[in-house]
Protein backbone atom coordinates (compact mmCIF):
# COMPACT_ATOMS: atom_id res chain seq x y z
CA UNK A 1 0.00 0.00 0.00
CA UNK A 2 1.76 3.27 -0.93
CA UNK A 3 1.00 6.12 1.89
CA UNK A 4 0.44 9.77 0.88
CA UNK A 5 3.72 11.29 0.99
CA UNK A 6 4.78 8.75 -1.49
CA UNK A 7 2.02 9.52 -3.84
CA UNK A 8 2.38 12.61 -3.72
CA UNK A 9 6.14 12.51 -4.32
CA UNK A 10 4.83 10.14 -6.95
CA UNK A 11 2.97 12.79 -8.95
CA UNK A 12 5.39 15.35 -7.98
CA UNK A 13 7.90 13.77 -10.49
CA UNK A 14 5.49 12.87 -13.30
CA UNK A 15 4.14 16.23 -13.32
CA UNK A 16 7.82 17.59 -13.32
CA UNK A 17 8.60 15.03 -16.32
CA UNK A 18 5.39 16.16 -18.60
CA UNK A 19 6.37 19.63 -18.00
CA UNK A 20 9.91 19.01 -19.11
CA UNK A 21 8.93 17.08 -22.42
CA UNK A 22 6.13 18.76 -22.72
CA UNK A 23 6.13 21.93 -25.90
CA UNK A 24 7.82 24.61 -24.37
CA UNK A 25 5.54 28.48 -24.81
CA UNK A 26 8.90 30.05 -25.20
CA UNK A 27 9.27 32.35 -27.38
CA UNK A 28 12.91 32.48 -29.38
CA UNK A 29 14.89 35.22 -30.77
CA UNK A 30 15.39 36.01 -34.01
CA UNK A 31 19.06 33.78 -33.79
CA UNK A 32 17.49 30.96 -32.18
CA UNK A 33 18.10 31.88 -28.62
CA UNK A 34 15.77 31.55 -25.86
CA UNK A 35 15.61 34.38 -22.97
CA UNK A 36 16.82 33.67 -19.65
CA UNK A 37 13.66 35.11 -18.36
CA UNK A 38 11.56 31.96 -20.39
CA UNK A 39 13.78 30.08 -18.80
CA UNK A 40 14.04 30.87 -15.33
CA UNK A 41 9.55 30.87 -15.92
CA UNK A 42 9.85 27.38 -16.77
CA UNK A 43 12.29 26.05 -13.94
CA UNK A 44 11.23 27.96 -11.32
CA UNK A 45 7.40 26.65 -11.94
CA UNK A 46 9.01 22.60 -11.43
CA UNK A 47 11.39 23.69 -8.70
CA UNK A 48 8.32 25.46 -6.72
CA UNK A 49 6.18 22.28 -7.21
CA UNK A 50 9.05 19.55 -6.14
CA UNK A 51 9.89 22.07 -3.07
CA UNK A 52 6.42 22.24 -2.35
CA UNK A 53 5.68 18.80 -2.03
CA UNK A 54 8.92 18.37 0.14
CA UNK A 55 7.63 21.29 2.57
CA UNK A 56 3.87 20.84 2.98
CA UNK A 57 3.23 19.59 6.26
CA UNK A 58 2.03 16.02 6.13
CA UNK A 59 0.98 15.39 9.71
CA UNK A 60 -2.67 15.42 8.50
CA UNK A 61 -2.07 12.36 6.37
CA UNK A 62 0.01 10.56 8.67
CA UNK A 63 -1.14 7.29 9.58
CA UNK A 64 -2.13 7.39 13.00
CA UNK A 65 -3.17 4.27 15.25
CA UNK A 66 -6.72 4.59 16.77
CA UNK A 67 -6.85 2.49 19.74
CA UNK A 68 -10.14 0.67 20.93
CA UNK A 69 -12.79 2.20 23.41
CA UNK A 70 -12.21 1.37 27.08
CA UNK A 71 -14.41 1.73 30.21
CA UNK A 72 -12.87 1.24 32.79
CA UNK A 73 -10.24 4.20 33.24
CA UNK A 74 -8.70 6.04 36.40
CA UNK A 75 -10.80 9.32 36.78
CA UNK A 76 -8.71 12.05 37.00
CA UNK A 77 -8.57 14.84 39.76
CA UNK A 78 -6.25 17.69 38.27
CA UNK A 79 -9.26 19.58 36.87
CA UNK A 80 -9.11 23.17 35.91
CA UNK A 81 -6.12 25.64 34.94
CA UNK A 82 -2.67 26.50 36.60
CA UNK A 83 -2.37 29.32 34.27
CA UNK A 84 0.91 27.94 32.94
CA UNK A 85 0.22 27.86 29.18
CA UNK A 86 2.62 24.69 28.92
CA UNK A 87 0.97 22.59 31.72
CA UNK A 88 -2.12 23.41 30.88
CA UNK A 89 -2.24 22.70 27.21
CA UNK A 90 -0.60 19.53 28.18
CA UNK A 91 -3.18 18.27 30.94
CA UNK A 92 -5.73 19.53 28.52
CA UNK A 93 -4.87 17.30 25.74
CA UNK A 94 -4.29 14.56 28.34
CA UNK A 95 -8.08 14.69 29.46
CA UNK A 96 -9.06 14.90 25.51
CA UNK A 97 -7.00 12.22 25.21
CA UNK A 98 -8.96 10.15 27.99
CA UNK A 99 -12.65 11.64 26.50
CA UNK A 100 -11.80 10.41 22.94
CA UNK A 101 -11.09 7.03 23.93
CA UNK A 102 -14.27 6.61 26.58
CA UNK A 103 -16.44 3.96 25.19
CA UNK A 104 -20.74 3.10 25.87
CA UNK A 105 -20.96 3.34 29.40
CA UNK A 106 -17.69 4.05 31.12
CA UNK A 107 -17.64 4.71 34.68
CA UNK A 108 -18.81 8.51 35.44
CA UNK A 109 -18.93 9.25 31.70
CA UNK A 110 -21.34 11.98 32.23
CA UNK A 111 -19.20 14.06 34.86
CA UNK A 112 -16.26 13.18 32.65
CA UNK A 113 -17.88 14.89 29.90
CA UNK A 114 -19.09 18.04 31.93
CA UNK A 115 -15.87 18.42 33.67
CA UNK A 116 -14.34 18.50 30.42
CA UNK A 117 -16.39 20.73 28.65
CA UNK A 118 -15.88 23.27 31.61
CA UNK A 119 -11.92 22.80 31.91
CA UNK A 120 -11.86 23.02 27.47
CA UNK A 121 -14.16 26.79 27.79
CA UNK A 122 -11.63 28.02 30.80
CA UNK A 123 -8.47 27.28 28.84
CA UNK A 124 -9.80 28.67 25.66
CA UNK A 125 -11.79 31.88 27.35
CA UNK A 126 -8.12 32.56 29.37
CA UNK A 127 -5.22 31.96 26.94
CA UNK A 128 -7.00 33.30 23.50
CA UNK A 129 -6.76 36.77 25.16
CA UNK A 130 -2.81 36.53 24.64
CA UNK A 131 -1.17 37.08 21.56
CA UNK A 132 1.82 35.56 22.18
CA UNK A 133 0.06 32.12 22.98
CA UNK A 134 -2.89 32.77 20.88
CA UNK A 135 -0.53 32.89 17.69
CA UNK A 136 1.32 29.23 18.60
CA UNK A 137 0.66 26.34 16.62
CA UNK A 138 -0.03 23.90 19.30
CA UNK A 139 -3.15 26.64 20.70
CA UNK A 140 -4.27 26.84 17.33
CA UNK A 141 -4.99 22.66 16.59
CA UNK A 142 -5.86 22.66 20.43
CA UNK A 143 -8.54 25.16 19.52
CA UNK A 144 -9.57 23.36 16.72
CA UNK A 145 -9.65 19.99 18.59
CA UNK A 146 -11.78 21.56 21.64
CA UNK A 147 -14.28 22.87 19.21
CA UNK A 148 -14.89 19.37 17.53
CA UNK A 149 -15.12 17.36 21.10
CA UNK A 150 -17.12 20.66 22.64
CA UNK A 151 -19.40 20.04 19.33
CA UNK A 152 -19.88 16.08 20.34
CA UNK A 153 -20.97 16.87 23.58
CA UNK A 154 -23.30 19.95 22.83
CA UNK A 155 -25.11 17.78 19.83
CA UNK A 156 -25.22 14.01 21.18
CA UNK A 157 -24.80 14.81 25.29
CA UNK A 158 -21.88 13.82 27.90
CA UNK A 159 -23.26 9.63 27.85
CA UNK A 160 -21.86 9.22 24.41
CA UNK A 161 -18.86 8.12 22.67
CA UNK A 162 -17.48 10.03 19.49
CA UNK A 163 -17.83 8.51 16.19
CA UNK A 164 -14.63 6.18 14.65
CA UNK A 165 -14.04 8.95 11.96
CA UNK A 166 -14.03 11.79 14.84
CA UNK A 167 -11.93 10.26 16.79
CA UNK A 168 -9.34 8.80 14.11
CA UNK A 169 -9.35 13.00 13.73
CA UNK A 170 -8.83 14.10 16.63
CA UNK A 171 -5.86 11.48 17.12
CA UNK A 172 -4.22 13.20 14.66
CA UNK A 173 -4.63 16.44 15.93
CA UNK A 174 -3.03 15.38 19.62
CA UNK A 175 -0.47 13.60 17.72
CA UNK A 176 0.40 17.44 16.48
CA UNK A 177 -0.11 19.27 19.17
CA UNK A 178 2.24 17.10 21.03
CA UNK A 179 5.19 17.33 18.87
CA UNK A 180 4.29 21.31 18.95
CA UNK A 181 4.37 21.29 23.06
CA UNK A 182 7.71 19.58 22.80
CA UNK A 183 9.06 21.80 20.36
CA UNK A 184 7.56 24.60 22.97
CA UNK A 185 5.69 25.94 19.71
Amino acid sequence: MINMKTSIALLTVIVATASAFAPSPMSMTADGVTSRRDILKTVGTVGVAVAAAGVVPLAAFAEIEVPTQFTAYEYPVDWGLTFNYDEDAAKVRKHMVLATGLGKGSDKMEDFGKNMKKEMVDFVSYYRRFPKVAGKPSFSTLYTSINVLAGHYTSYGFKYPLPEKRRKRLYQEYAEIDKSLKRGR
